[in-house]
């Protein structure tokens, strides 16, 4: 049963310190994978079929010492499926299903192992609570924008956020064989949520009635069967018997409804250039400059002409983003810069929007999901647009996405040679092609509620934009000039510097996303805040809190107020 799956997680290894778990220099969570060395997926691809098989190498923990027992599966594990699933959109365009299973016997996936979520810091619970978000909307995306289907084959018990992954996917087919179950035991067992978008997909997206979701989330032994299947926790039942041909059959089934066709566009996607040391991380396209001292990062975008700027960049920014997340928690502020030629960036934008080619179009894609990780991205975002940037197409998102931005208005006087004043242009990107997690572009979040200020700043899109008419449209926050530039910038990342972070990260999150809900953003802020607030409450993740008790024999003790 899904009980028995969750209570094989724990071991006797002991537990990482709470407060000490961090990473030096030399022991930073990177990003990129290949599917030759993966230690907990195996990728076969087969015509118009790819098979991703979960086989999770016990003692392959990325941060510390737990057994990854029975497909439990930490930040290491994740890291692999997003990379997978990368591949399999730019790399195999012929593939047109992908089927996720199990190599173990009787299991396909234990969820998040226990011994990672109550030995991890606080950050890192929060930031694979969002990393592992992102990857199955991922999955999602790729069904809804890339003609790509996904059917869960779950072969074996099927709990917490294994049955999560399965959610994510557009079919759910179970074996029946009398033990298999589907569950999300986080409540009754551990104390805790199904953290990476369980309960909202339960609703939102499966439509399981709210009485029967209620009983679902706090039945630690699971649903199996026929009454799996008559509550629209699963779409398919077949017998051990028969299952492997229903996997067969309804991959088949699956491929048919796919829009995908096979341009010979497909790319490899090659190992990033990357160079990290104490003040600075360096790529292609992308560099960071870290001031540790003000606890700031400079990220500037630089322009190219390279036939690969596009792709690359997105990737540059999407690997950068990831690390300051789970490595640099201390870094508060990223300043947004972009510099090179404008006419470059509208040229490479136009290309990227308006190609039919299967490599464009998942390029595109790529860099609507980096967008996207930056609004969700826990640090205040200050863009800074002068002479010589280039917030124009694509990159222009870049600045809509700022918490504040500050457009000098005219030049530097004092430079020998000064740059022209800077301008921006909106294009296609801004008006719908890039959309947020609500769903609405980042000029319909900013004018929230104001239509008039909306059409204003749609109506300029395709005309450069200087600094006095970005300040009327309401597209920038401040334009000081020449004289007052260095001391508005300094003062206002200063301040930021001198705030609460936690106060900061709620109150961005709040604004960042105007407007109606969806699905992803239900997951991000209700659902990912009130996890990570259960976390660090005693009752989850203290001496005598479920985590901590979880598997020792005792129960654990619960402050019995409700707050």
């Amino acid at each position: 049963m899904a009980t028995q799956n969750l209570e094989a997680q724990n071991s006797e290894a002991p537990l990482l310190d709470n407060d000490d778990h961090s990473q030096s220099a030399d022991e930073h969570i990177t990003f990129e994978r290949h599917p030759d060395s993966y230690a907990h997926w195996a990728l076969k691809v087969d015509g118009p079929v790819a098979r991703l098989s979960m086989n999770v190498a016990t003692s392959g923990g990325l941060l510390g010492d737990y057994e990854l027992k029975l497909n439990s599966y930490d930040i290491g594990v994740d890291i692999e499926l997003a990379d997978a699933i990368r591949r399999i959109r730019f790399e195999h365009p012929a593939v047109k299903v992908v089927v996720l299973d199990s190599a173990l016997a009787g299991v396909f996936c234990a969820g998040a192992n226990i011994r990672m979520l109550a030995a991890a810091s606080h950050s890192h619970k929060v930031n694979f609570c969002k990393f592992t978000n992102e990857t199955r909307l991922e999955i999602e995306e790729a069904s809804a924008e890339s003609g790509l289907r996904f059917l869960a084959a779950i072969n074996g018990a099927c709990s917490g956020g294994g049955y999560e992954v399965a959610m994510a996917c557009d079919h759910l087919l179970l074996i029946d064989d009398r033990s298999s179950a589907v569950s999300l035991p986080e409540v009754p067992l551990l104390g805790v949520l199904p953290g990476t978008g369980g309960l909202t997909r339960l609703t939102d997206k499966r439509h399981v009635r709210r009485d029967r979701a209620d009983v679902f989330a706090t039945k630690s032994e699971g649903v199996q069967g026929a009454e799996a299947l008559d509550w629209g926790l699963v779409d398919e039942i077949a017998p051990p018997s028969a299952f492997s041909d229903a996997v067969d059959a309804r991959a088949s089934a699956l491929a048919e409804t796919s829009t995908r066709s096979d341009d010979g566009t497909a790319i490899a996607l090659e190992p990033l250039e990357r160079a990290i040391t104490h003040t600075a991380i360096t790529y292609s396209y992308v560099t960071a400059t870290l001031d540790r001292s003000a606890r700031t990062v400079e990220l500037t975008i630089s322009a190219s002409d390279d036939d690969n700027w596009a792709l690359t960049t997105a990737r540059e920014l999407d690997d950068l983003l990831c690390h300051l997340r789970f490595n640099e928690p201390v870094l508060g502020t990223i300043v947004l810069k972009t510099v090179g030629s404008a006419a470059t960036v509208l040229a490479k934008s136009e290309q990227l929007l308006s190609g039919n080619d299967h490599l464009t179009r998942e390029t595109a894609l790529l860099w609507k999901r980096v967008l996207s990780r930056l609004d969700l991205t826990a640090r205040s975002l200050i863009a800074v647009v002068d002479p010589g940037s280039c917030f124009v197409g694509v990159l222009a998102e870049v600045l809509l996405a700022a918490d504040r931005s500050y457009m000098l208005d005219g030049i530097f006087e004092d430079d020998e040679d000064p740059l022209p004043p800077a301008e921006i242009m909106l294009t296609a990107a801004s008006l719908g092609a890039m959309p947020m997690a609500n769903g609405l572009t980042r000029i319909t979040s900013r004018f929230w509620g104001s239509p008039d200020h909306i059409t204003m700043a749609e109506s300029a899109a395709g005309g450069t934009i200087d600094a006095a008419r970005a300040n009327e449209l309401g597209l920038v926050t401040s334009t000081p000039d020449d004289l007052d530039w260095d001391d508005e910038v300094r003062l206002a990342i200063e301040e930021r510097a001198s705030f609460s972070p936690d106060a900061l990260t709620a109150m961005e999150a709040n604004h960042r996303f105007a407007g109606p809900e969806t699905m992803a953003t239900k997951i991000f802020s209700r659902l990912s805040a009130w996890q990570n607030w259960v976390f660090i409450r005693p009752n989850a993740s203290g001496p005598e809190g479920a985590l901590r008790k979880y598997g020792s024999g005792t129960r654990p003790t619960f402050d019995l107020d409700r707050t």
